[in-house]
């Protein structure tokens, strides 16, 4: 009996992995699932990605990441829900942590009217709401990278229009391959830089693509160590 019941729930557990893969082979794009990213923040700070692959959100399949940032007393922890394709955010839950104050904030992103709606909580109570209205899709900050590293192809001068919630919309090129030096190694790098000059942004120009250094204005995260996806 309890030999046909693991069978069975080995069975079931197969079924959901190969699911999960034709999903992704359907969509045509790389499976990432159980890669992880640690990375060093300038000045001082670090913070860890995981790709946990494709969940259920409201009955669409998506992808899951998080992100979790510690510097100093400050913890934030973001589960970003994004499509399997185009890697756009659908939904974004943070929890901020510091000292003995927690914040949580929602951002649910509408790619067909280009609409972003932040709800900022304390508690279960809903102390803030913003509604950002935009031109064209919009990419999240921690992403936006990752939506980089799956382009087919990439040659000196391609370049977009990219929009984030927290800056107004800017212009994303590739202006060089560079040779860089991050915690992790030294590495050849497709290098992005915005116009305005807000964003640069290095992905390693090799297999598998990882964002290698990532430069805004007040801090940078750098590259420390990679483990790589299940496959």
């Amino acid at each position: 009996m309890k030999i046909n019941r693991i069978l069975i729930v080995s069975a079931i557990v197969l079924m959901i992995f190969v699911t999960i893969n034709l999903l992704k082979e359907e969509a045509g794009i790389d499976d990432y699932t159980g890669e992880s990213i640690l990375y060093l923040i300038s000045p001082f700070g670090k913070s860890e990605y995981h790709d946990l692959g494709v969940v259920d959100l409201e009955g669409e399949k998506v992808n899951l990441v998080t992100f979790r940032t510690k510097v100093l007393f400050v913890e934030d922890t973001e589960k970003i829900y994004s499509d399997l394709e185009s890697f756009l955010p659908y939904k974004i839950e943070r929890t901020i942590s510091k000292f003995l104050e927690k914040e949580y904030i929602t951002e649910e992103y509408d790619q067909n009217k280009f609409t972003v709606v932040i709800r900022k909580f304390k508690g279960k109570k809903l102390v803030k709401e913003q509604i950002i209205k935009a031109n064209g899709p919009i990419h999240n900050a921690i992403t936006l990278p990752f939506y980089l590293r799956r382009l087919p192809s990439l040659e000196i001068g391609w370049h977009f229009t990219a929009r984030v919630p927290s800056s107004a919309e800017f212009k994303l090129e590739l202006v060089s391959i560079d040779e860089i030096t991050v915690p992790g190694g030294r590495f050849q790098a497709y290098h992005f830089k915005s116009t305005p000059d807000k964003f640069e942004i290095w992905i390693n120009k090799d297999t598998p693509r990882v964002p290698l250094k990532i430069q805004s204005k007040g801090y940078t995260l750098l590259m420390k160590k990679y483990s790589p996806h299940n496959n």
